[in-house]
């Protein structure tokens, strides 16, 4: 107990008050520099989590207007092409509905309702729709730099396609849609076979041409 006295003692004497100040005065600055360091250690991470946000979704808009060119000609396109160009739209719909922002579902949402539709209307018009591309990729580069009012504005497009639809007419346009992709298919189909039978017929040789 004695060496606590002391202590009190030394401390409220005037020659510890130099010390003393000194002791504060590193004790605020370590702190002080403590916290700075926290600080800007958060905000090179939040500047790299928003970077690496920014260029996923970046990335993931830039597939979809791609798949909006594709689905603009998607008559003209092989089975095996459309297979590839769905799994691209389906890595870059993921992409958009795993992001970080609010309404990324409604966006992806958006976009699906608009790639279907430039299908449907490839085989029904047959070339490409460079309007109905250029609209789809302002849309969603306007959505990338304004996503709350975008949001909004893709929210009111939804509620206005499904107050439209119709149960019979939708089943007609669904039984449409069918029987252009099987038409599509048979198409092809009969192509390959035409090229298949052509590249196995047999070779004329030197004795078929003296026979």
């Amino acid at each position: 107990m004695q060496w606590w006295n002391d202590l009190i003692s030394w401390l409220t004497s005037s020659a510890a008050r130099p010390t003393v100040y000194a002791g504060i005065v590193l004790f605020v600055a370590v702190l002080v520099a403590g916290l700075l360091a926290s600080w800007i250690a958060s905000m090179a991470i939040r500047r790299v989590v928003a970077q690496r946000d920014r260029e996923a979704k970046n990335a993931a808009i830039a597939a979809l207007i791609d798949a909006a060119t594709e689905a603009s000609v998607w008559n003209s396109l092989t089975p095996q092409e459309q297979v590839l160009a769905d799994r691209a739209v389906g890595q870059a719909d993921i992409l958009v509905r795993l992001l970080p922002l609010r309404g990324a579902d409604v966006a992806a949402n958006w976009a699906s309702h608009q790639l279907h539709e430039l299908k449907r209307a490839s085989a029904t018009f047959g070339y490409q729709l460079d309007p109905a591309v250029v609209e789809f990729r302002d849309r969603m580069l306007e959505w990338q730099r304004r996503p709350s009012r975008t949001r909004k504005q893709f929210q009111n497009d939804l509620v206005r396609w499904r107050s439209q639809r119709q149960e019979p007419e939708q089943v007609a346009v669904e039984a449409q849609d069918t029987w252009v992709a099987g038409q599509h298919h048979e198409r092809y189909q009969s192509a390959a076979s035409i090229e298949v039978r052509a590249d196995t017929a047999p070779t004329p040789t030197l004795d078929d041409a003296r026979a």
